[in-house]
Parts: structure tokens; C-alpha cells; sequence
């Protein structure tokens, strides 16, 4: 009876207090419920030992995710899991395990030398009935965050080497176990799909020793941050690919990926609205990743434009090669310069580790202050195929270091010019069986066919030659006998 009594109490005062509330929020005008909430916190502050520090999932004005919050968010997914009674799970692609992380209103404890702390996992509701005339497109309703508590007197402690810690290895962490991602601009935003491209080095057609000093460059860029400011520098580095179609520049800019274990943003000029959309893109940029112009001398107009006024004679041709270059991208504005400072202005600093690439078939109608050193610090030319590259695609596709008839390749591939993907759907095996003399045999007989046609049209050219100087010759000799003939008349 007491119990029952007792509960009624409870629930008396819990009504009333519900009741008064109501009638304070009702009553009482905001600014003095402002004043005595105000105070209040500062009487509950002065009696709380403890400190918190809150990371938003969404922070800046565009609303983009807090590095902070996931490299925490990674850091609690690894350590922490086995403490909380609720878990969310996720599933990573090409992985059979699930990937599990801390649920919302979830609080689990952490040790740093001795030292507890305590973190929270929250949620706050956005007010759905609110309605903004800039929404921000691919963020939820509810913005998560996680709390951070701990003594007071442990603050030197926890805001400096703890929050270090946490950092540092969430982000080795999600380094370490994250899938590389492939992202592509559309009505101002990055989306992405998993990106899995078979590509290296070892096996790119390239000679030896390109390749080498290649990998070698990159790999001294991604592990020399301190270099990089020390000398004033963006931790960025600039890569041109040139040469004709079919020479491995896209598969390059895989290997460099996959080297570096970087995500890629392949731009899409035609894409972007103008400068400052293109600036917008490049906030939202990660570090370690490869940002991709391909094909940069057909995006956009961007072709030597400091030259238009000197050529004005041909501007009827530079008028119709650029409507075919700007074909489906009208509205497009961005400019050379707002595309010059998107390389290397002082925007470019918003992100760091960033290889930026440019590949073109035409490098010398580029306009030369886009490719310049600095911007582009290395030129890459990836012509057709050498015969070490073609040993490095025996080796890929037929599994052979060495054949009898390597020696006939070498002096054929010599003589006429065949690209890498030519030379590879030639050692593509196109039934079960995979025997190696036959590809090479199909090979030869691709290069032969390409030296015949190159010698005859080489004997073409001469024989046109020859034939435009024909009648020439002989009207010179027609006037050298006319002009004897009248001497003798004259003499007579």
C-alpha cells in the first residue's frame, strides 16, 4: 500500500512540474526564460566537474562532413564497439564482413595514460517543418555528433595529446581498411561509386626505367609533407599526359591511384556552371586524392586562348573547332584564369596530398601558362609501343618472359608505330586454348600489314610527287628550246 502510495506522489509531482512548465513557456515572455535558462546553466557549469566538447558531423557553410567526426567516428567504430549494447552495422563492398560502429545515444569509455573519458554518440532533430530556400542536397534531417567528457582537471591532458591520438589513428584506420572511391561532379556535387581498377605499375606498358623514376616521384610527393612546408609549398604535384590515343594514360592515372591508395575526382569542365562552382568543387575535394582533367584540350576552350587576337586569319576555322570542343557544354563559363587558380591559386591550398593530372592527345595546342612547371611539374609522354613495353604485355597477357619470336617483333616494332591497346588486342587470346605463338604470329602479321601500308603510301607520296613535277619540267624544257631557236633565228 505504501508503494502504491509512494508512486501516486511521484506521479503527482511529475504532473505538476509538466503542468507549471507549460505554464512558464506559455506566460513567461522568451527573453527572461533566455535569462533564467542562462543562469541556470552557469549555476549547473559551477557545480559540474566535468568539461565537454562537442563534433558536429557537418560543419561550414555548404555543409559538408567533419574530418574531425569521422576520423572519431572510426576511431570509436575499432576500439569501443565491444562496450556498447547497441551497434550499427554496414556492409563494405567486395568484403564479407560487416563493418560495425557505436548506435546513437550510445556512451562508451576510453583510457588515455591513466585517464578515463567518456564519449557520447547524439543525434539532434532538425525541425522538419522548417523549409530553407538553400537546402543542402545529400544531408539528412539529423545532424549526429559525439561528446567528449571528461574532469577538469585533466584538460591539459585530454585537448592536446588524447584528441591528437584520436586523430591520428582514426585516420591510419580509416586509411588502412577504406575503399577507394571513384567521384564525378553533376549539378555542382562530387558522387562517387567504389573504384576497384585492376592497374599497377608492374603491369603498365611502359619502359623500365620511365616507370621507375615515375613511382619514385610519387612516392617521395605522398611522404614529404614537412618538405612541402618548409618551402611555402600546397602539398600538391602536377602530372601532364600526352600522347596519342591508345598509349595507357587513363590506365596510368589507376596505377597512380592504386599506388598511392588515393581517391579520384575526375572533373568534368563541361560540367561545371563557372569559377565558382568550379572553386565550390574543389572545397569539397578530400585529401589524398587524384584529381583528373582528361582530354583537357577538348573540355574546354582553353586551347591558347592569349593568342586569339594574332590569328584573327584564321578564325573561321578556330570558330568551328571550338563549337565541336564545346558541344553539349553552353553553358559552361569557366575561364582559363578561374581554372588557373583552381591549379594552383590560393584555393588550391583548402586541401592537401593532391595529384592533380591533366592527359591530352594535342599537347602543343595547350595554352603554355597552363602547363607550365609549377603547375604541371612533370611531363609524361606515352607514345607507341617500345619493345620493352610489348615484353611487359607479353608477360601480362600471355604469361612469357621470352619466345623465338621476340627478335622479329623488336625489328618490326622499330619500323612501324603501333600503340600499347593495339599491341594488347593483338596478345588477347580469343579461344580456350591460350598458345602463345599464335598471338605472336597474329602479331607480326598486324606489324608487317602496317609497314606495307606505310611503304606504299610513302612510294604514293613520291610518285604524286613526281607527277605535280612533271608538266613543270616540261615547260621549263619547251621555253629552254624556244629560247635557243629564236637565238639562232637572231644570229641568222
Amino acid at each position: 500500500m505504501e508503494s502504491k502510495d509512494m508512486f501516486g506522489k511521484v506521479g503527482s509531482l511529475v504532473g505538476s512540474a509538466l503542468f507549471m512548465w507549460a505554464i512558464f513557456q506559455h506566460y513567461f515572455p522568451q527573453c527572461l526564460a533566455d535569462f533564467i535558462g542562462r543562469y541556470y546553466r552557469k549555476l549547473v557549469n559551477f557545480y559540474n566537474p566535468n568539461i565537454e566538447i562537442t563534433f558536429n558531423e557537418f560543419t561550414g557553410q555548404r555543409g559538408t562532413r567533419s574530418a574531425a567526426y569521422k576520423d572519431i567516428q572510426t576511431y570509436l567504430g575499432y576500439n569501443s564497439t565491444r562496450q556498447a549494447s547497441r551497434l550499427k552495422g554496414s556492409l563494405v563492398k567486395n568484403s564479407r564482413s560487416l563493418v560495425l560502429g557505436i548506435d546513437d545515444y550510445e556512451e562508451v569509455v576510453d583510457v588515455f595514460e591513466g585517464v578515463q573519458v567518456w564519449w557520447i554518440s547524439g543525434k539532434q532533430n532538425s525541425n522538419r517543418n522548417s523549409i530553407s530556400i538553400y537546402p543542402v542536397r545529400g544531408q539528412s534531417d539529423d545532424k549526429r555528433y559525439y561528446t567528449l567528457i571528461f574532469h577538469k582537471r585533466h584538460w591539459d591532458l585530454i585537448s592536446g595529446p588524447y584528441l591528437n591520438y584520436v586523430l591520428k589513428e582514426g585516420k591510419a584506420l580509416k586509411d588502412r581498411n577504406r575503399q577507394k572511391k571513384l567521384y564525378t561532379n553533376q549539378e555542382g556535387e562530387w558522387h562517387w561509386v567504389g573504384f576497384d581498377h585492376p592497374a599497377t605499375f608492374q603491369t603498365l606498358a611502359l619502359e623500365p626505367e620511365k616507370k621507375k623514376e615515375i613511382m619514385e616521384d610519387l612516392i617521395a610527393f605522398s611522404e614529404n609533407e614537412e618538405y612541402y612546408r618548409r618551402i611555402g609549398r600546397a602539398w600538391k604535384r602536377g602530372y601532364l599526359l600526352y600522347g596519342p590515343p591508345g598509349t595507357g594514360k587513363s590506365t596510368m592515372i589507376a596505377a597512380i591511384a592504386n599506388l598511392l591508395n588515393y581517391d579520384v575526382y575526375d572533373l568534368e569542365l563541361t560540367g561545371v556552371e563557372n569559377n565558382t562552382e568550379l572553386k565550390m568543387l574543389l572545397m569539397e575535394i578530400s585529401s589524398k586524392a587524384v584529381i583528373v582533367i582528361e582530354d583537357i584540350d577538348c573540355s574546354l576552350d582553353l586551347t591558347g586562348q592569349r593568342k586569339k587576337a594574332e590569328t584573327d586569319e584564321d578564325s573561321d576555322e578556330e570558330e568551328d573547332e571550338t563549337e565541336g570542343k564545346q558541344k553539349g557544354s553552353k553553358t559552361s563559363k569557366v575561364t582559363l584564369s578561374g581554372l588557373l587558380n583552381f591549379i594552383d591559386g590560393l584555393w588550391s591550398a583548402c586541401g592537401g596530398e593532391i595529384v592533380i593530372v591533366f592527359t591530352t592527345n594535342h599537347v602543343e595546342k595547350l595554352d603554355r601558362a597552363l602547363i607550365r612547371k609549377g603547375r604541371m611539374d612533370k611531363h609524361i609522354e606515352l607514345s607507341y609501343c617500345s619493345y620493352e613495353a610489348f615484353k611487359v604485355l607479353a608477360r601480362n597477357y600471355l604469361n612469357v618472359d621470352s619466345h623465338p619470336r621476340f627478335s622479329k617483333i623488336s625489328e618490326l616494332l622499330g619500323e612501324v608505330n603501333m600503340t600499347p591497346a593495339d599491341v594488347a588486342e593483338h596478345l588477347t587470346t580469343k579461344t580456350i586454348i591460350k598458345d602463345a605463338g599464335i598471338c605472336l604470329e597474329g602479331l607480326i602479321s598486324a606489324l608487317e600489314r602496317k609497314k606495307e601500308a606505310r611503304l606504299a603510301a610513302i612510294e604514293d607520296k613520291r610518285e604524286k610527287k613526281l607527277a605535280a613535277k612533271g608538266p613543270k619540267s616540261s615547260r621549263k624544257k619547251n621555253d629552254r628550246l624556244r629560247k635557243h631557236l629564236n637565238d639562232q633565228w637572231l644570229d641568222l
